[in-house]
């Protein structure tokens, strides 16, 4: 069970390898802070976690778990809040169904989840699962705007240790591919609400007979909300991805899809679904009544169609065709070439923000079947933010890989507030039922904005508060005036919705008298602007709505650190209070995998290094807490040391990991409170365990190097046992024995 009372820091319980990392680092965070009277409690935010928690009517008493995302969603609208925010799994439904059965089979008594419910209770036992899908876990904590940035530390020695980087050719064939028209760029609608249209609205599909059904009741809108609306049409998509398959073998290239069917719980599973169908549609064509009635759901990827045909009367007759279709479809962009796992294979393998960087830090190359690189079709249907990595790979081809050496830095300030654009993640995205029109109805009877739809076209709407807007504004006019760098709002003002935000925005900034020290840019031309800025050893600052700022988080850290896990995140809560989020986990789930067979976990705890320094200042400074400056001041040494002696994680087994670091990060952090001359307690308290860690390191390393190579037992993937976990990642008994 978590812990039920507030202490004074609040460390999330998450997944896969940021949870393995904490159960090496939390007894050491809670050590050092204890010595200061400082208490660090838990709060699982974990997949797992927010499953057990939605079905207690289930479970023993022994098994239920308090609701704890609710509960840190109330804090983090309080000035109390201090909160260490760890990446969390974003669940697709193959996840989260794979989670649930890991669940039952450790005798927690829940209710499969029905993917195609055939009475009310299975209904209900969606809605429920359904609200956990997704980005579920962010929209709740984020009740401030995003400060995210590379820690000045972390930038010197990524620029003194550059890290690989892929060669850009001019003559690369690597390119984005995005439809023409009928997305959900082109048929965006938008505006900002008066006070007259305020209220409580909702959102209706109207029939061709003129019949109206409900999709969504009780939306409650403000004065000065911007409100959106649009579509895709799924005959568009459907034609387009069958386009682009052809294309992509008359080039000799790889076909490459890339979506975010985690955090767009709704709309990118279906669009992923099109062109799953889109590969297999001759299969499809021929078997399509017997694959349904085997309950085969292309929306589940490739990995659960072909899982579902082997169990079919028929299924060597239909494998023998899929065969024989691949064999004539271009090669495809492999997430695991060796286990033969297909960029179509599984939905939250394909997540965009980290696949598109990874193919642009690479210079351009993939990996297909056979393990060889390639150039790739880039496949990004909707227009949106898909120009941000055409005009990446085009700026690469003509000027050539970044210099990391020399590169400058391009920080963000994200619109996120309030579940601002948190698109395809709520309930008010929805697949047209039938043809007719999707409205938003507002509380006066207004209808704000129609579409007129299709059977399976993908209607979604998103909103973004007033309040959220003029905070957003804010904290850039802060940040451009603290540093002095280039300033761009990423603003297309061709696009509805950043149409609407560009009339909050350029009287803003005449008000404050800095018109001139900001530009306002569609992302297409930010891109370019941003990378013509870095590539000149200067900086930049991306002010961006919250699509952007989880992408561009990802692509800039990773072209200029080689990761984006080491990045400085600092959500700055509207109500006073602190969230400090610790880096992306796009590639944890590999780390889990290496560490269940070689145990050793490459996972980098740089970005928690990072928020808890600022966690601890920010606990000095709110609660006038000196003792927390203290343990922030040398927490910031301690990271400093683990970058300058270079121990961070190795990716190689039988080299040092992430244990390893987070000896290193303890002993440079009790040395330097040891050093301190500003609370001579701490020294005092620090001194021998300082010494005993110095005094200690051949026994600790060796302990910990023994640990590796063979595989490692911690009792489940979402669901990992707590005794196996601690024995796992605390290996080190001579460690043990100092930190308690």
């Amino acid at each position: 069970m978590a812990d039920q009372t507030t202490p004074d820091i609040i460390y999330t319980t998450v997944d896969e390898a940021p949870e393995l990392a904490s159960a090496s680092f939390l007894p050491i965070i809670r050590a050092f802070a204890d010595a200061a009277g400082i208490k660090v409690g838990t709060k699982d935010i974990s997949l797992a976690g927010r499953i057990i928690s939605t079905f207690p009517e289930n479970l023993t008493d022994a098994q239920r778990q308090s609701d704890d995302l609710a509960e840190l969603g109330e804090l983090v609208k309080t000035p109390d809040a201090n909160v260490i925010k760890l990446p969390n799994v974003s669940a697709s439904v193959p996840q989260l169904v794979a989670a649930i059965q890991e669940l039952q089979a450790q005798g927690y008594n829940l209710p499969s989840y029905p993917e195609e419910p055939s009475n009310a209770d299975e209904e209900a036992i969606k809605a429920r699962y359904d609200a956990i899908k997704g980005s579920a876990v962010n929209p709740v904590l984020r009740e401030g705007n995003s400060d995210r940035r590379a820690a000045k530390a972390v930038k010197n020695y990524a620029q003194k240790n550059p890290h690989s980087m892929g060669k850009w050719a001019s003559d690369s064939k690597t390119h984005v591919a995005s439809m023409s028209g009928n997305d959900f760029y082109a048929n965006e609608k938008a505006a900002t609400l008066t006070a007259d249209q305020a209220g409580v609205a909702k959102i209706e599909f109207v029939a061709k007979d003129g019949a109206v059904t409900v999709l969504k009741d009780g939306w409650v809108l403000g004065d000065g909300t911007v409100v959106d609306g649009t579509f895709m049409s799924a005959k568009a998509l459907s034609a387009f991805l069958a386009e682009e398959i052809e294309n992509t073998k008359k080039d000799g290239i790889m076909f490459s899809l890339h979506m975010k069917a985690t955090m767009m719980k709704v709309s990118d599973p279906i669009i992923f679904g099109h062109a799953v169908k889109a590969w297999l549609a001759p299969v499809f064509d021929k078997y399509g009544d017997a694959l349904a009635a085997a309950g085969v759901n292309p929306n589940s990827g490739m990995g659960d169609v072909l899982a579902r045909i082997a169990e079919m009367p028929n299924a060597a007759e239909i494998q023998a065709d899929i065969d024989a279709l691949n064999a004539e479809r271009p090669s495809i962009y492999m997430v695991d070439s060796d286990k033969g796992i297909t960029n179509l294979h599984v939905p939250s393998d394909v997540i965009i923000d980290a696949s598109m960087p990874a193919v642009i830090r690479a210079g351009g190359k993939g990996w297909d079947e056979t393990g060889s690189k390639g150039d790739l079709n880039c496949v990004i249907p909707d227009n949106c933010y898909a120009t941000i990595y055409d005009e990446s790979i085009k700026f690469f081809k003509e000027n050539g890989a970044l210099d990391v050496a020399t590169a400058g830095s391009v920080a963000n300030v994200g619109l996120m507030a309030q579940k601002a654009e948190e698109y395809g993640s709520h309930p008010t995205t929805f697949e047209a039922p039938a043809e007719g029109s999707i409205r938003i109805v507002l509380a006066n009877g207004e209808a704000l904005l129609s579409h007129d739809v299709e059977k399976g076209d993908i209607w979604r709407a998103c909103t973004v508060n007033k309040a959220p807007i003029e905070n957003w504004i804010q904290l850039a006019l802060d940040r451009q005036r603290l540093t002095g760098s280039e300033a761009i709002f990423w603003l297309d003002a061709n696009r509805a919705h950043d149409a609407e935000l560009i009339k909050y925005v350029t009287p803003a900034l005449e008000a404050a008298g800095v018109a001139d020290k900001f530009s306002i840019m569609a992302p297409r031309e930010a891109t370019r602007a941003s990378l013509n800025t870095i590539t000149a050893g200067k900086d930049s600052i991306a002010i961006t709505g919250n699509v952007l700022r989880d992408y561009l988080t990802d692509l800039f850290p990773i072209l200029e650190l080689g990761t984006s896990a080491k990045m400085l995140s600092i959500v700055k809560l509207m109500n006073g209070g602190g969230l400090f989020e610790t880096g992306a986990g796009g590639s944890a789930p590999k780390h889990v995998q290496q560490l269940v067979s070689q145990n050793h976990l490459r996972w980098d705890s740089m970005g928690e290094f990072c928020a808890l320094g600022e966690s601890l200042n920010f606990l000095a400074d709110s609660k006038g807490n000196s003792k927390a400056g203290v343990l922030g001041v040398a927490a910031e040494a301690a990271t400093q040391g683990i970058l300058d002696n270079n121990r961070s994680p190795s990716r190689k087994v039988g080299e040092p990991d992430n244990r390893d670091s987070h000896y290193w990060f303890a002993r440079y952090w009790a040395e330097a409170l040891t050093a301190q001359s500003d609370d001579a307690a701490l020294a005092a308290h620090f001194a021998p365990i300082a010494k005993a860690l110095a005094e200690g390191e051949t026994a600790i390393l060796a302990e910990l190097a023994a640990a590796q190579g063979p595989a490692a037992d911690i009792g489940g993937y979402y669901h990992p046992a707590a005794e196996k976990k601690a024995s796992v990642m605390r290996p080190s008994a001579t460690l043990n024995a100092i930190i308690g």
